[in-house]
């Protein structure tokens, strides 16, 4: 008679233990199940990947892991794919907790983590790399880029990964240990962690986006609210944007961690702020109570704009916490560039700016984005994620010389124009003819007069007329070269 497998040591696992014991099923195939699924199978557990997608992509990472063991099932009803003796299931970021597979996993009463979670339980128990967390609606990607930057710049061997650069479950197993990780982080992939502990931790920002996945935003805070639980040295905070002082309050963090503010305005004590034009620290020297140190200035950061030296000060102070020093904050800083499609001007004709921020995917990014400019002619529209408009409009009126609409949803920010902008001239560009961001521009140069930003900050996603943000950004890009050219 067959012995049961005793897998209690689950609970309190890391890359040593016995995991040839183990039968997993890793949900989905993308970067962080495809790196999931090679790191377990590499430590000897037997894996199944269960997967709907049939793509090309999907089917050469199946070839691979079957060449290394994995039984890879894709195109099928993953709940009818899984295993019948199973200790784990590793759930895809992608997959929300109201869908069939997680139920299913539930019912079967089997131990669910998702890929952040079991990559923080394959650590190397000689070599525990600290992982310095960034979460929040907006800003995480160009945060963690900016601590990797001041992380290298002192010398230590970091990365960027997580949401962002290289798999979690890539980065542990990595033979060559690094020195400290910049580990953005999604509210999907933090609402399947429970035991993460990073050493510092921030949350830049919290505003409703991805409800359907959620459900409603108590939910989605609450998982943001995750990355400052067991937090080790600090717990860095936006003084300038609720609810994150909240989140740090209410989080049961380690006996000693402090909690750091950081603000766009003079910082008090335990704060890393803005001083004029310099970004100044008074949370980690000596004689913080009387004195700052400078970091860097302004002009350091790449765009300048109030929301990017936001997350330079927030990835400063989560340096900080690890001990950079100060100049290495600049010279990361100096060395900086930010990723296409966020701030990125792309043209300048006649005076007028046009600026591509296609990564400015809902409200809350858009408004960042307003706010960077005085006066701007705003092309906007897409796939809404079931998000209002109102607020944006309320606080953005006032610099907008006019509007160019575009994409499934723009009826619903022409709405919101209507109630709090009704002086504002509107623009619709319809979807039904081809070269729809050619006419965009078109209509926004128009509008425009010199001094003005024409401004791409389209507050929804784009797979309605678009592959993808990058790919609405580049076609912004190259209508205004055709704007140029005419």
């Amino acid at each position: 008679m067959t012995q049961p497998r005793d897998t209690s040591w689950l609970a309190s696992a890391d890359q040593r233990s016995p995991w040839e014991q183990v039968r997993v099923a890793v949900a989905g195939l993308g970067l962080s199940g495809f790196a999931a699924a090679d790191a377990l199978q590499h430590l000897g557990a037997a894996v199944t990947v269960v997967a709907e997608s049939t793509d090309e992509a999907s089917r050469e990472k199946a070839t691979l892991l079957e060449i290394l063991g994995v039984d890879v099932r894709l195109g099928g009803d993953p709940r009818g794919d899984l295993p019948g003796d199973l200790d784990l299931v590793v759930m895809s970021p992608g997959i929300p907790p109201g869908a069939p597979l997680p139920a299913e996993a539930a019912r079967r009463g089997l131990l669910v983590w998702g890929d952040v979670e079991l990559a923080w339980r394959l650590r190397d128990p000689a070599n525990l790399t600290p992982w310095l967390c960034v979460t929040g609606t907006n800003g995480k990607t160009t945060t963690v880029q900016m601590l990797e930057a001041m992380l290298r710049a002192d010398g230590l061997r970091a990365a960027a990964a997580g949401n962002v650069g290289l798999p979690m479950c890539e980065v542990v197993m990595d033979p060559d240990p690094f020195d400290v990780l910049a580990v953005e982080l999604s509210s999907h992939q933090l609402h399947w962690s429970s035991t993460l502990s990073a050493h510092s931790a921030t949350v830049l920002n919290v505003a409703p986006d991805h409800l359907s996945w959620h459900g409603d935003v108590e939910s989605y805070t609450a998982a943001k609210a995750k990355v400052y639980e067991r937090c080790q040295v600090s717990a860095v905070y936006n003084v300038d944007a609720s609810p994150s002082r909240r989140l740090v309050e209410e989080a049961e963090v380690v006996e000693g961690c402090r909690a750091i503010g950081f603000t766009l305005g003079i910082p008090s004590v335990g704060m890393i702020g803005l001083v004029e034009d310099v970004l100044a620290d008074r949370a980690f020297i000596e004689g913080r109570d009387r004195n700052a140190a400078e970091l860097a200035r302004v002009a350091d950061v790449s765009s300048g704009a109030p929301h990017n030296v936001a997350n330079a000060l927030a990835a400063a102070a989560l340096a900080r916490s690890f001990g950079v020093a100060a100049d290495a904050v600049r010279r990361g800083l100096q060395g900086f560039e930010l990723d296409r499609h966020r701030i990125a001007e792309v043209g300048d004709l006649d005076g007028v700016r046009y600026v591509d921020d296609s990564k400015a995917t809902n409200s809350h990014a858009a408004l960042a984005s307003l706010q960077a400019f005085d006066t701007v002619v705003w092309v906007a529209g897409g796939l809404a994620k079931g998000a209002s408009f109102d607020e944006l409009v309320k606080e953005s009126a006032s610099r907008l010389r006019g509007v160019v609409l575009l994409g499934a949803d723009r009826a619903l920010i022409s709405a919101a124009l209507s109630r709090h902008a009704p002086d504002v001239p509107v623009i619709e560009v319809s979807d039904t003819e081809t070269g729809v961001m050619e006419r965009a521009v078109h209509a926004a140069a128009s509008l425009a007069q010199p001094g003005d930003t024409v401004l791409l900050a389209p507050a929804c996603a784009s797979q309605d007329l678009f592959a993808d943000y990058a790919a609405r950004g580049d076609a912004f890009a190259a209508a205004v070269r055709w704007l140029r050219e005419r």
